[in-house]
């Protein structure tokens, strides 16, 4: 097993798609694997036979163990595993790279390449999502999307929504016998009548898991084992939230010259750009006035970073992903907001690369979508805080003796104290609110 991600340890087998004795070449998919952001196939490198199955569908492969064997028909399993060595890290590009084995044409399955991770491979198109399930638990946000597949379509499998398309078959139909009622290969080929898996066939990254629509399930006693994404979650939240001493900061925003802007930036476009790529231009200019922010706490040392690489909170299936623009404070919003947009439909397909989601130096989450007026989110590591953004409301202003309607947001600032003090993250919230509330003083 292989680390699909920079903060991977292990991973769980979802589904088998190769079964002991088939035979297999460069390409077909051998297996999904759960990781701690979405389950992606394993492609086998080589061609050979599929000897053992070493961790059977369910089961979790530590990075490194070895997962299955490929030979060549008759030959010793046994004794494959017993020459190989175990390979903890990604290969580097070819076909064998990282691979051991008693021949080096039939490696044991360790260091298989997934999908959207092979240097080689063509780019490949991303099914239609399932259905969102959105989780309150912060900094967990979607990024102001709304689902991208009709409702009523269960949680599937790569291959299965592949064979799906390809056969015609109506997921909506379907009752999955796979984890946690997720479609999988072999349900599509009995609605379809088909004995066997086309190999041949693209595949596709899917979403993270299996996910739980609350608002259709309806209230009910029932235990859900954890999805690996939402076992990681828990983790990771849960350790910053223990070990870095959070404390807020709160403020109301006019919006008003900031919504006139985008309006006038957008007039005439076929695609409007959208609010979180004008909060993000004008939080990096912030970060930019105030770098003590854009930092990272690193033990025995504070990393303050030299580009304002700022993620945006994305609902997913199973969970949450963070997809992070680069040096959002040299790019213009058009452009952070066609990443954003390429990001977030990727992440939601599965497809995100992990160097894409991995080491923002600070985040946003936007609940505004939902009526939310404010939240207090968690911070996200390695950043040092997390910017919330609640709806854009009319409310009552005074301006001088007249009260007013403005259209007012509310943001609050999740800090961590060991990297930024009080006064620090004041000063910047104070900044924020200046250049969202007058977006020209960022040309100043």
């Amino acid at each position: 097993m292989i680390a699909l991600s920079p903060t991977m340890q292990d991973g769980v087998i979802a589904e088998w798609i190769a079964e002991e004795g088939q035979a297999v070449k460069p390409g077909d998919a051998l297996c999904e694997v759960e990781t701690d952001k979405a389950t992606m196939p394993y492609e086998s490198p080589v061609s050979g036979t599929v000897l053992k199955i070493v961790k059977a569908a369910g089961q979790t492969a530590a990075v490194g163990e070895i997962i299955a064997v490929l030979g060549k028909p008759g030959e010793d399993w046994a004794a494959v595993i017993a020459g190989a060595t175990p390979v903890a890290e990604r290969p580097a590009a070819g076909p064998s790279a990282g691979v051991t084995s008693t021949e080096a044409s039939f490696p044991a399955l360790g260091p298989i390449e997934p999908t959207v991770a092979a240097p080689a491979a063509p780019p490949l198109s991303a099914p239609p999502a399932a259905p969102r399930a959105s989780t309150a638990s912060a900094p967990s946000s979607p990024a102001g999307a709304s689902p991208s597949s009709p409702a009523g379509i269960p949680p599937s499998s790569p291959l299965a929504r592949r064979l799906a398309r390809d056969g015609s078959v109506d997921l909506r139909t379907l009752r999955g016998s796979g984890p946690h009622g997720r479609v999988v290969a072999r349900d599509i080929m009995a609605a379809a009548g088909k004995d066997t898996v086309n190999a041949d066939a693209p595949k596709s990254a899917a979403p993270g898991g299996a996910s739980i629509g609350m608002a259709s399930r309806g209230l009910r006693d029932e235990r859900v084992p954890l999805s690996r994404m939402r076992s990681i979650i828990a983790k990771r939240l849960g350790d910053s939230y223990s070990e870095a001493p959070h404390f807020f900061v709160r403020a109301a925003i006019d919006m008003e010259r900031l919504l006139e802007l985008r309006a006038a930036v957008n007039e005439g476009r076929d695609k409007p750009i959208g609010l979180n790529a004008f909060v993000m231009k004008l939080t990096a200019a912030a970060l930019e006035r105030h770098p003590l922010v854009n930092a990272s706490w690193e033990g025995d040392a504070i990393r303050y970073r030299p580009a304002a690489d700022i993620g945006l909170a994305v609902s997913l299936d199973a969970g949450l992903i963070t997809p992070v623009v680069r040096a959002c404070e040299r790019k213009g919003v058009e452009d952070i907001d066609a990443e954003l947009a390429d990001m977030v439909a990727r992440a939601r397909s599965g497809a995100l690369k992990p160097e894409e989601y991995a080491d923002a130096s600070f985040t946003v989450s936007n609940l505004g979508q939902y009526g939310v007026e404010e939240f207090t989110a968690i911070i996200n590591p390695p950043g040092s805080a997390i910017l919330t953004l609640g709806a854009v409301s009319k409310e009552a202003v005074v301006r001088g003796d007249a009260i007013v309607a403005r259209r007012t947001m509310r943001v609050t600032l999740s800090s961590d104290h060991r990297v930024i003090d009080g006064a620090v993250a004041a000063a910047f919230v104070a900044e924020l609110k200046a250049l969202l509330e007058e977006p020209a003083l960022a040309l100043v």
